[in-house]
């Protein structure tokens, strides 16, 4: 990764003037996340309960103090025997002796089978267990094996999960329930994890109207609801933040200064949706500006190019744009690795995952491109109709985003960079 920021070819105006550069997408996080120190100090880690810790990072490496399996045990119902007592196909053998799971059971007597159950302990001196669809029971507590097995078929062994002294989680990772079932499964009751972020969320708008304020057929002309306080405080729940919602700033600069200071007490992050372009009623900027600094602004990414992070009273801040969309899109792209490497996370972005178009996309814009797809009947990618910044219903339509290159015409056939909203949003 380059130290310099790249830049995207400056573009015309009227009057011929250039318009200023924007930073590539690439560039852009690579300066955000050199900013995000893992979060430090007294209070950075707390100890939860197992539990309790889904989708929240370790902050220690768990070593096993035990191995998984302890023991040999069954993989089926079945009997467990010696191959050396099989003659062949149609063996019948005593049945010495019967092991439930959680039993403790003596040798396997030679020349005799053990009805065995899944997960029950092998006793000393078998070497097979055959499942019991492949036998049938006799008179007298006999057994006649109709299928010799394999050496060691159906026996689980001690330790092949995990070995004891082994590391099966390491610090940083993002815990999943699989990862919690793991940690239980050596006997952790309580986990050592990074704090949660505290995040102050607040939009800016005239326009915006909270939903139950104000039926429809009594929205004010110009007037829109508030979507992205709801999306926004969600994703930031998934990110394993605590979100404190200061509402809907006026677009006035003295109010978004007093609400830029007020969030920045207490708070890791400022996150700030609207008024970060370039318009008159855009005030964040020089409201930022006025308290602390701005390192970025403005990025090569469509949806997405209103963009702003800097720094408010010792807290960082990061502004997104207005729509929906963009709002969304530039969220998972730069906002939640930004808030993942806050708390040590080792994992902060997915890898997109080359998938087939059935779309045909021929503009080539000069930013890069994040376009609304779903998986179609054959697994290839389909294109939501209208991609506009604005069309939210596509963020509920499509199962993920199609990573474009500034430039690259898409046709039906070519591989294309997939990354799903199931990594994104998890």
């Amino acid at each position: 990764m380059s130290s310099k920021p790249t830049t995207s070819p400056a573009q015309p105006v009227s009057g011929g003037a250039p318009r200023k550069q924007l930073t590539a997408l690439d560039d852009a996080l690579a300066e955000l996340l050199s900013h995000a120190t893992p979060l430090a100090g007294e209070g950075a880690f707390e100890t939860l309960s197992t539990f309790e810790a889904d989708r929240r990072v370790l902050a220690e490496d768990l070593l096993s103090e035990l191995q998984v399996p302890p023991n040999d045990n069954s993989a089926m119902d079945g009997y467990a025997l010696r191959l050396s007592d099989l003659s062949g196909p149609g063996t019948v053998l005593p049945v010495s002796q019967r092991i439930a799971a959680g039993q403790s059971p003596g040798p396997l007597a030679p020349g005799s089978a053990a009805r065995i159950f899944t997960g029950a302990p092998i006793p000393a001196g078998a070497d097979a267990v055959q499942m019991q669809e492949f036998c049938s029971a006799q008179d007298g507590d006999r057994v006649r094996i109709d299928r010799i097995p394999a050496p060691g078929e159906a026996i689980r062994r001690a330790g092949e999960d995990v070995r004891r002294g082994a590391v099966v989680l390491t610090r940083g990772t993002r815990l999943s329930p699989a990862a919690l079932g793991l940690a239980a499964s050596i006997g952790r009751a309580t986990l050592q994890v990074a704090r949660r972020p505290r995040v102050a969320l607040f939009s800016t708008g005239d326009e915006l109207v909270m939903p139950g304020e104000k039926a429809p057929a009594d929205m004010p002309a110009g007037a829109i609801y508030n979507s992205n306080r709801f999306l926004l405080s969600s994703l930031l729940r998934r990110c394993g933040c605590e979100v404190t919602d200061l509402g809907v700033v006026p677009d006035d600069f003295d109010a978004t200064v007093a609400a830029l200071r007020r969030a920045a007490d207490g708070h890791d992050l400022v996150l700030t949706s609207g008024g970060v372009s370039v318009g008159e009623e855009d005030h964040v900027k020089p409201a930022v500006q006025a308290l602390g600094e701005l390192t970025l602004w403005q990025m090569a990414m469509k949806p997405g190019k209103p963009f702003a992070y800097g720094q408010v009273c010792g807290a960082h801040f990061i502004g997104l744009p207005g729509n929906p969309v963009s709002s969304f899109v530039t969220f998972l792209m730069m906002v939640r690795p930004f808030l993942l490497k806050l708390q040590g996370a080792s994992r902060l972005s997915p890898e997109p995952v080359p998938t087939v178009a059935h779309f045909s996309w021929p503009k080539a814009d000069p930013r890069r491109e994040f376009l609304r797809v779903a998986r179609g009947a054959t697994g290839g990618l389909e294109l939501f109709a209208h991609q506009g910044s604005g069309v939210l219903t596509s963020m509920v339509w499509g199962d993920g985003l199609v990573d474009n290159p500034p430039g690259t015409p898409i046709a039906p056939g070519d591989l294309v960079r997939f990354l799903p909203f199931s990594e994104l949003l998890s």
